[in-house]
């Protein structure tokens, strides 16, 4: 860790130069010639990426930023606050560390927290930034996280793991056995120190392949920001071997879409028929889980198609995604487009439809935007229609 980043004329360059383009700023000379010009634009460019993720850090004073990319692969405080309120208890310990993000959040629901990392210059500024932050219960050991489990030698109620892809499995497919560390090789050895395991995987993981890979799974939560997924969350449990449920959660600006099941009610029967007065398209976590056909039942909503994963009711419902009025309901054929779409303005999201909405907007000319929406999609009939809507939420 470059103690020297910490000069108070760094600091405020930092804080002077914080949106301008780093590119553009390595092409002018070094304004502090003593100091190592490439490290302060590091500062720059990663705590430009810590701005909108972790506004915590960004506000800090004398904080010290890693490689950018630490930035760009950590939690953001949103799913972070999310983790902290599934633990609970007495202590944590962190095998995969990293930025410190997850931990920071866990100290504020665990009395006190271990966080490991492999990289001694990033154990240090995790440690260094812990006192910027004023946090006190967060114990940081650098080295191998086993080899720092083995030697504490004691009981946590909960070991957070959130493992990485080597580098050789890149272009493969994404199993948790070729992750560092290796978790389902290592599940034995973490409860024999822990009754609770929470692991984090990337949101392209496959959850049907985790559950063949993992055993002792009690809880997977998929975890969206905007509708955006971010994580996938496993919660495992020892001796566990009861149904799995599945708890969807999509963070909004200012409230929390939720929809939770049990894997064992995935296979549930929907209704089908054709547009109504309203349609629904469920958020990006629930699309996630695969629960397509439960959304029906469990809303007691119509779909439109067995793969189209729409929804639609003639009364008003409170739903976890967005919901539209149909305005109109048209055949995709000449005619009707030529009437109601050709070069107007909407915006168009296409399921279960042969052409992609770039080739439709080329085709018909029609301009992004605006407050028509439009659904390309397909009936129960196999009928390709289009649904002129408004958006409701």
């Amino acid at each position: 860790m470059d103690l020297a980043l910490l000069n108070s004329e760094i600091q405020e360059y930092i804080s002077v130069f914080i949106e301008k383009d780093v590119s553009k700023l390595a092409l002018q000379k070094n304004p502090f010639p003593q100091f190592n010009w490439i490290e302060i634009l590091n500062q720059i460019a990663a705590k430009q990426k810590a701005k909108e993720k972790l506004p915590t850090w960004f506000t800090a004073k004398n904080i010290i930023y890693p490689a950018k990319i630490s930035i760009e692969q950590t939690s953001s405080e949103k799913t972070a606050a999310y983790k902290a309120n599934l633990v609970f208890g007495e202590n944590l310990i962190d095998a995969t560390g990293g930025f410190g993000v997850d931990d920071y959040y866990f100290s504020k629901t665990i009395k006190h927290v271990t966080h490991c990392e492999i990289n001694t210059k990033l154990s240090e500024i995790v440690r260094h930034n812990c006192k910027q932050l004023q946090v006190e219960n967060i114990t940081c050991i650098a080295g191998d996280s086993s080899e720092i489990i083995k030697n504490l030698n004691k009981k946590f109620e909960w070991i957070y793991i959130d493992p990485s892809r080597r580098n050789e499995a890149k272009g493969k497919v994404f199993m948790l056995k070729d992750c560092l560390p290796n978790v389902p090789e290592l599940l034995d050895f973490y409860f024999t120190y822990t009754s609770n395991i929470i692991l984090k995987s990337a949101p392209i993981f496959d959850i049907t392949a985790g559950l063949l890979e993992l055993k002792n799974v009690k809880e997977i939560h998929i975890v969206a920001v905007e509708n955006e997924v971010k994580e996938l969350l496993w919660i495992l449990e020892k001796n566990y071997d009861q149904s799995v449920e599945i708890k969807t959660c999509n963070l909004l600006k200012n409230k929390q879409e939720k929809f939770n099941f049990n894997v064992s009610d995935v296979q549930s029967e929907p209704v089908f028929g054709l547009p109504k007065k309203y349609l629904y398209e469920p958020n990006s976590a629930i699309m996630k889980s695969g629960a397509f056909d439960l959304i029906s039942s469990k809303f007691l909503i119509t779909k439109l198609h067995k793969n189209s994963h729409l929804y639609t009711s003639d009364i008003l419902l409170d739903f976890p995604g967005r919901i539209f009025k149909i305005e109109n309901n048209v055949a995709y054929q000449k005619k009707e487009m030529k009437l109601f779409l050709e070069n107007k303005k909407a915006n168009i999201t296409t399921r279960n439809f042969p052409e992609s909405a770039e080739i439709i907007r080329k085709k018909w000319k029609i301009k992004d935007g605006g407050n028509l929406y439009c659904f390309f999609t397909t009936n129960e009939n196999d009928a390709k229609i289009v649904l002129l809507c408004s958006k409701l939420k």
